[in-house]
């Protein structure tokens, strides 16, 4: 979807992103077999996923600079907030047929988004004028933006999901043995959800107020900190262990809203919408793969918080590309 909008323009494409996985979603309620449901989800993700770059693209260059970040910060915990809701969603409607008519709501929002977004000013200026550059000369120009964007952007994504997946079996294994855990895992989560909410929320406040390079730089090297007092030094679950954690999540929010503040801003005009989707995804391709292994060395790391200590390097990974890495 980055491809298209840099080619149709960012409106028509974020329009057609909201279309396509209101669209789907719609149709799962009346498919037939579970080999049909897994093809509705994907497109459904495939809509997602072009929505959550190309909205970020538009942002950036039609948003006044002043509050930009703020903007983009609090749009940031939208996503948190569509997970509560489809829980909600879940929660008032029996029928998972009935649960995917919500996509309805999409479906009406982007054929109204069709008319109403406004294009780039950017864009447009760019498509008024002839080319000077093709494409793959501004890739090859870029390269060392699309190399960084996508480790900055990689190894924070790595490190969060490691935490938020595995966060409450750890904590479980900080417990005497045969006792529940059922409330200790649940205040995990909740930690967790609420200070990437809160994060977000005032990611905007705390760019303008460092600089967006600079504040990310704070978020890597504070979640390395925190990593190391929670995961090697914590060996039981106390009240130092909760606020490790909350602060730990608000500053995964915080890095969440920067992120989708500094990435675009790295690439020019004609590959911005191509080159963030680029970052992202294969920030994302890699988390997929990787958090995977966090489990799968408890055994050889001897147990869960050595495992995910040595995930939290990735936060240095991403403090040490940032040291060097372009200012917007």
């Amino acid at each position: 979807m980055g491809v298209i909008g840099d080619r149709i323009g960012r409106a028509k494409s974020l329009a057609l992103s909201i279309c396509m996985f209101g669209t789907f979603t719609i149709l799962i309620s009346f498919v037939s077999s579970w080999e049909m449901v897994l093809v509705f989800r994907f497109l459904c993700g495939f809509g997602v996923g072009g929505m959550l770059v190309i909205n970020n693209t538009l942002l950036s260059e039609t948003w006044p600079a002043k509050t930009r970040a703020v903007f983009i910060g609090i749009l940031s915990i939208g996503f948190p907030v569509g997970i509560f809701s489809s829980g909600a969603v879940n929660y008032v409607v029996s029928s998972w047929r009935q649960g995917f008519l919500v996509g309805l709501v999409p479906l009406v929002l982007g054929l109204l988004a069709f008319w109403i977004l406004r294009e780039s000013e950017a864009w447009k200026a760019l498509k008024s004028k002839p080319q000077e550059s093709t494409v793959q000369d501004n890739l090859r120009e870029h390269r060392a933006q699309l190399i960084n964007g996508s480790i900055i952007f990689g190894s924070m994504l790595i490190g969060l999901w490691a935490v938020f997946s595995w966060v409450p079996t750890w904590v479980q294994s900080l417990l005497p043995e045969g006792t529940d855990g059922q409330r200790e895992r649940g205040l995990s989560m909740m930690l967790l959800g609420a200070g990437g909410l809160s994060g977000g929320f005032v990611s905007g406040w705390v760019s303008n107020a460092l600089g967006t390079r600079k504040a990310m730089m704070l978020c890597f090297g504070a979640c390395f900190i925190l990593s190391c007092l929670l995961f090697k030094i914590s060996n039981s679950f106390n009240t130092a262990t909760v606020v490790e954690i909350a602060m730990l999540s608000f500053m995964f929010g915080i890095s969440q809203g920067l992120l989708a503040v500094y990435i675009p801003q790295l690439f020019a005009v004609p590959i911005r919408g191509m080159a963030t989707g680029f970052c992202f995804n294969v920030g994302r391709f890699f988390t997929a793969a990787v958090v995977f292994f966090v489990g799968a060395l408890v055994t050889t790391l001897g147990g869960y918080g050595n495992s995910l200590f040595t995930f939290s390097f990735v936060f240095l990974l991403g403090f040490s590309i940032l040291l060097f890495a372009k200012k917007v």
